[in-house]
């Protein structure tokens, strides 16, 4: 089977080269010709533990290619994924500029029977909007060619993509005919020997799943931040409440962990989409509303804690950051608390120092030399008046606390993600504070 998908990005990237490793023969398509060019060179846009191995060995091996014409394999491909951005307009409401325009580019070429699967993120009822785009193009090319269109939309966590694609809890695929399932369950079939669930529904409702899956776990974790910051004003210990209400098999552990809040390029703007979606329909969608305030409050509550300790006196001292990208395992700092948490010091007037194992770069495209740059996480504290803990990469769970407090001019530590222990801390001299105690 030969497929195309439209898009480099990481759902596209990452679906092409699971695909491949599959079997299938792909087509990534990108209109950023030096994107493309870097990738038939091996050089891998994104950082996903294991997707570079994967990349160079099936595009070596034939079965992974890369053009900037989507034109070109249109009459060879079964099936067309369109995985371009969907990026919030000012209202927050999702981009369909590019989803339209590889629908208008699919119409105005396809030769035979091709399906056009939408892998984007998108509204309900993009759908609809994306087949009249199609028959329009071939009512104006004066041709009866058949097609179909799909949602298959995607469930890949950051920093575990190629896991989560080869090993999916499911697989939604929203059809409209026989002729269209039958073709995704082709392509689906090698991953069916792992015993994993393909569940198809309209077209709408796969639409839908996505948007209300991402809601659902971004009200989990708005939920456990609300509770933890009650938890600090009447002396409960959030982790113990986490465990008590987590033990409930009605409604487990998962995404119950209480944090700095959440970011990355799905939560933030799937809970906006879906409110605004909302909006259009005449509802007030009132409890992600919360969900979403309740998350901008608490990207800033480790400055409210350094500012508090401080008492609002922080211009010219130095504190130190650990973690930048939004999550660990990914150089993502897109929504990151990180930038909240560093407008919010430099505009108190402190002295950053910021380290990450993998989104430096990331942070300097973003920040440029408004704040310092650390060549390890050690260095990052030299002088420091408090540490930050904003990302729960591994390196930083068990630090050497002897050399943190040699370097710090006052050792406090403020855990955005509490991986520490309280009386272990308090026990070598560590001021410690962490979210919901």
């Amino acid at each position: 089977m030969k497929i195309a998908i439209v898009g480099t990005g990481y759902v596209g990237l990452v679906s092409g080269t699971c695909f491949a490793e599959m079997g299938v023969h792909v087509t990534c398509v990108d209109v950023n010709k030096e994107k493309i060019k870097a990738l038939m060179c091996g050089e891998i846009p994104i950082y996903e533990p294991g997707l570079d191995e994967m990349v160079l060995r099936n595009h070596r091996e034939g079965r992974l290619n890369f053009t900037t014409d989507l034109t070109s394999v249109l009459g060879d491909v079964d099936i067309v994924f369109s995985a371009v951005g969907t990026p919030p307009d000012e209202d927050g409401s999702a981009d369909l500029q590019y989803v339209l325009a590889v629908a208008r580019l699919f119409g105005q070429n396809i030769k035979k029977y091709t399906v056009l699967v939408t892998k984007s993120t998108v509204p309900v009822g993009t759908g609809t909007k994306v087949k009249t785009v199609v028959a329009e193009e071939l009512r104006k090319r004066g041709v009866d060619i058949p097609f179909d269109v799909a949602s298959n939309p995607e469930f890949l966590k950051e920093g575990a993509a190629v896991k989560d694609f080869m090993s999916p809890d499911r697989v939604v695929v929203g059809v409209e005919s026989e002729r269209a399932k039958e073709l995704m369950t082709k392509l689906y079939r090698p991953f069916l020997l792992n015993n994993f669930r393909v569940i198809f529904t309209d077209i709408p409702s796969a639409e839908m799943i996505k948007y209300a899956a991402n809601s659902m776990l971004a009200t989990r974790i708005s939920f456990m931040n609300d509770i933890a910051n009650l938890c600090e004003l009447v002396g409960a210990d959030v982790n113990m409440v986490r465990k008590g209400i987590g033990s409930d098999s009605r409604i487990g552990s998962k995404f119950l962990y209480p944090g700095c809040g959440y970011g990355g390029s799905c939560f933030p703007k799937d809970v906006k989409a879906l409110i605004k979606t909302a909006e259009k329909n005449g509802y007030n969608m009132q409890v992600f509303k919360a969900v979403e305030e309740v998350n901008e409050k608490q990207k800033s509550v480790l400055f409210n804690k350094l500012s508090a300790y401080y008492r609002g006196d922080l211009k010219g001292r130095r504190i130190a950051l650990w973690g930048l990208a939004f999550k660990p395992e990914t150089d993502d700092m897109r929504e990151a608390t990180a930038l909240v948490i560093i407008r919010k010091l430099l505009e108190a007037g402190v002295r950053v120092k910021v380290f990450d194992p993998v989104a430096m770069d990331e942070c300097k495209r973003r920040v440029g030399d408004a704040v310092n740059y650390a060549t390890d996480m050690y260095d990052a504290l030299d002088g420091a008046d408090a540490l930050l803990l904003l990302t729960e990469w591994k390196l930083f769970r068990l630090p050497n606390w002897n050399v943190v407090k040699e370097k710090m001019n006052c050792p406090l530590v403020i855990d955005g993600r509490n991986i520490y222990d309280f009386t272990d801390l308090r026990s070598i001299g560590v001021e410690y504070s962490y979210i919901g105690k």
